[in-house]
């Protein structure tokens, strides 16, 4: 659902407006596509799974820094890579060897702060493993309000194709910061009212959750307007080399 919400939801105003995007402003200084140029260049190619891999890396990277990192204080259990990476061995320790268990996951329970009154079986004791299903939910809300983030600076990032965004500024395209705050705002409503959290399996987020969530998704605005800036001496050099064969044609 929460995929289903990105992909429907919060991208489809942003997509609908980046329609109304103006020429860019040096498009006559730029080389005139040859007849049988590729819509998809390897070049153009190799810049989406530059982006592409940043999205994934980042919206499952906030995820584990969740598990791994107390950044606002808020005393939740955290674990080590190797805990994270290996976590469907915590509940295999009634069956494996005890050793091997302990090593991994001996001090789990006495790190806790914040789960061992909540999850507990029938029989009142506490299951700590339940921390990687029943205890992910703000981890999983990181995650996903990093993917929306990402989706709206990409968004900024396809005003041009590779002029900067200190040159052909965001305002160029008033629809476009109008679709990202229609999408923020439907995005803000999934979050903040109890109903729709339910429904998406998220929680509400704090000003430090949000600062992360920033960290985690800006980056991407500075990957792309370096792949721009190579982009623009790339057609440079292109353009140049055109003039000089016509030049001693």
């Amino acid at each position: 659902m929460q995929l289903l919400w990105v992909n429907l939801v919060t991208d489809g105003p942003p997509a609908t407006a980046l329609g109304f995007n103006p020429p860019d402003p040096n498009i006559m200084q730029m080389p005139p596509r040859k007849k049988d140029d590729q819509l998809i260049s390897a070049w153009v190619f190799f810049r989406y799974m530059v982006i592409g891999i940043y999205v994934g890396v980042a919206t499952v990277a906030v995820f584990a820094y969740w598990y791994m990192v107390d950044y606002d204080g808020d005393g939740h259990t955290t674990i080590t890579w190797d805990q994270l990476t290996h976590w469907g061995s915590c509940a295999k320790h009634e069956t494996d060897g005890h050793a091997e268990w302990e090593e991994r996951w001996g001090g789990f329970a006495q790190n806790d702060v914040d789960f061992t009154s909540t999850f507990k079986n029938a029989d009142g004791e506490v299951n700590i493993c339940r921390y990687f299903q029943d205890g992910k939910i703000k981890a999983s809300t990181l995650s996903l309000t990093v993917l929306v983030t990402i989706e709206m600076f990409n968004a900024l990032n396809a005003i041009s194709e590779d002029g900067s965004l200190i040159s052909i500024p965001p305002w160029v395209n008033p629809y476009l910061l109008l679709a990202m705050a229609a999408s923020f705002g439907m995005h803000f409503v999934i979050l903040y009212v109890p109903f729709m959290a339910s429904i998406f399996s998220i929680c509400p987020l704090t000003v430090e959750d949000w600062k992360i969530c920033f960290y985690f998704s800006f980056p991407v605005i500075i990957i792309d307007e370096v792949l721009k800036l190579v982009g623009r001496q790339m057609n440079k050099a292109d353009l140049e080399k055109r003039m000089a064969d016509h030049k001693h044609q």
